[in-house]
């Protein structure tokens, strides 16, 4: 088995990397869609918005002719930790160009591999800067050094899921999944009134990552703004595999329900193996991070896992609700298309969302887009949701979302619950609550 420089097997790296983007990606998760009561949409604290865009840009045809257009992506493909980026970015091109493309153009993918490195993710973008019209549909958690580059060529349109606070920041940067810290309080009201006793004795596990546990301190202080009790929270270590310790520590803690949606699918399916081992059955809530067709199969099987709920603000795009939005179907499709026999994932729906947001800006922006009436075209979308993929947001305002879906494990499969129905004016999405923003916007 192949080492790493450090001398971890790539297996053991390979958990290592899941569990520090665990708390990253459920921010992304949590903030994939935007919809608010109010007619004024709240931006993102730290989020530009009212900079001009470039003069230089309108001038600027850079990575784009009369037949095609070019988009940079850089993604960390090293042990296929986010290749889903990548393929969902193609994907949704794939499909543009067989419409015949975006006004005629047709969108080529210029793909490259960070190596889950700082370094060669600044290279990266740098280049793509040079010779692509935009970056589109990256993920990593390197996203940062790129970040760099992109700051200083604000003429570049930026339409991915940035993880890094700063480039998501950037008045050139825009997501169909807007980060901000803090947590959506409508699940933890949901939860609150369904089980008002045990939001009292609380618990969850956080992964010993600085990301993780900065969104945490987001959630925390959102169940505290409500009310709950945290009784157990311990951080654990990225290489832990058995949580039998921590489930006989939470139930002499006294816990009776328990957060596990800051936990990638393959620890998540750990605890409920203990969970079980130990004949201990709190409350369990899943997420975003955890959503996955290998978690019922990984936790032991159904009658393990049962009972168990599932909290994000996605549809159920793995198929459950194909029949009922047809953007899932098209999704899949054309994820098969591209890489036949990959499983989607959270990051290959980012990508394909990411890329639509681009075509869509492209497509506004008329028969002779620059760089720079694309980042206007933009600044106009101010209502996206995939086609219901994932609730409406407002990538123009980075607007983290107050929308979200229940589901629950009967059977082995997720159903919906208690959501409103799917051709209603939510679209299945459950809108009444807030965000809660943590620190506070200033």
């Amino acid at each position: 088995m192949r080492s790493t420089s450090d001398g971890m097997t790539s297996r053991q790296w390979a958990s290592r990397l899941a569990v520090a983007l665990s708390g990253v990606v459920l921010a992304a998760t949590l903030t994939a869609c935007s919809s608010t009561n109010s007619s004024t949409p709240t931006t993102a604290a730290g989020a530009t918005t009212k900079s001009t865009v470039p003069p230089a840009a309108f001038k600027d045809y850079t990575g784009i002719t009369s037949s095609s257009v070019s988009v940079g992506n850089v993604s960390t493909l090293y042990l296929g930790i986010f290749k889903g980026a990548g393929i969902g970015t193609q994907a949704y091109a794939d499909y543009i160009n067989s419409q015949g493309g975006i006004n005629g153009r047709k969108l080529t993918v210029d793909s490259g591999d960070d190596n889950y490195s700082g370094a060669p993710n600044k290279q990266l973008t740098q280049a793509d800067v040079q010779k692509d019209f935009a970056m589109v549909g990256s993920f990593s958690l390197q996203d940062s050094f790129g970040g760099t580059v992109l700051a200083a060529n604000p003429s570049v349109p930026n339409v991915t899921v940035s993880l890094d606070a700063a480039t998501n920041a950037l008045p050139n940067s825009f997501s169909p999944a807007p980060a901000a810290g803090g947590w959506q309080l409508g699940p933890l009201t949901y939860f609150q009134k369904k089980y008002p006793s045990d939001v009292l004795h609380t618990g969850a596990l956080i992964a010993d990552q600085p990301s993780a546990m900065s969104k945490w301190q987001g959630e925390k202080a959102a169940m505290a703004h409500l009310g709950y009790q945290v009784v157990y929270d311990p951080t654990f270590d990225i290489t832990t595999t058995d949580f039998t310790q921590n489930v006989i520590a939470m139930r002499n803690a006294g816990v009776k329900i328990l957060f596990l949606e800051q936990m990638p699918e393959n620890y998540a399916a750990s605890v409920v193996k203990a969970l079980n081992q130990q004949n201990f059955h709190p409350v369990l809530v899943l997420g975003g991070s955890t959503y996955s067709e290998a978690l019922v199969a990984n936790s032991g099987g159904a009658a393990n896992i049962d009972g168990s709920y599932l909290e994000q603000n996605t549809s159920l795009y793995l198929g459950e609700d194909a029949a009922s939005i047809p953007a899932i179907g098209t999704f899949q499709t054309w994820v098969q298309k591209a890489s036949p026999g990959f499983k989607p994932d959270l990051y290959t729906l980012y990508g394909w969302l990411s890329a639509e947001l681009f075509a869509q800006a492209l497509k506004t922006a008329g028969a002779n887009p620059s760089r720079g009436s694309v980042l206007q075209a933009l600044r106009g979308v101010t209502s996206f949701s995939g086609g219901n993929i994932v609730g409406m947001s407002n990538p123009a305002q980075k607007t983290p979302t107050n929308c979200f879906i229940i589901a629950h494990i009967e059977n082995g499969q997720f159903q919906r619950l208690d959501d409103p129905p799917v051709n209603g004016s939510t679209h299945g999405y459950i809108c009444s609550y807030p965000y809660f923003y943590y620190p506070p916007p200033s």
